[in-house]
């Protein structure tokens, strides 16, 4: 079984991104324009999360969707630019988190996903 998994240097050139928008239109459309440039393979919407958090000296409260995206490396800074300006949030959440392994073909039809065919 460990196989199918592919930890060395093909697993490393992928990243998670966390990003939380306040509803489902916003995430959505968040998707929508990073699938359409190529920045991303997949986006999972993970509706009705709720957020406790600080924000301007105050803890506060509210739910949101969160986004998954999948992606490389090599676009995450494209992919922060277009989060960004098309996010509603003054400051959205962009998180990354680096990819150690994974199943080897899940990671070939990322990267081929990120392609123009």
């Amino acid at each position: 079984m460990r196989r199918n998994i592919h930890a060395s240097k093909t697993g490393a050139r992928f990243a998670v991104v966390l990003v939380t928008a306040p509803d489902l239109r916003a995430a959505r459309k968040l998707a929508q324009a990073a699938l359409e440039a190529r920045l991303i393979a997949c986006a999972n919407l993970v509706p009705r999360i709720e957020s406790h958090y600080w924000w301007q000296g105050k803890i506060q409260s509210g739910d949101e969707i969160l986004l998954i995206l999948k992606t490389t490396k090599s676009r995450l800074s494209a992919l922060e630019k277009l989060i960004i300006s098309k996010h509603p949030y003054d400051t959205p959440e962009f998180l990354v988190l680096e990819v150690k392994a994974g199943n080897r073909k899940y990671l070939a039809w990322l990267d081929a996903s990120l392609h123009p065919a």
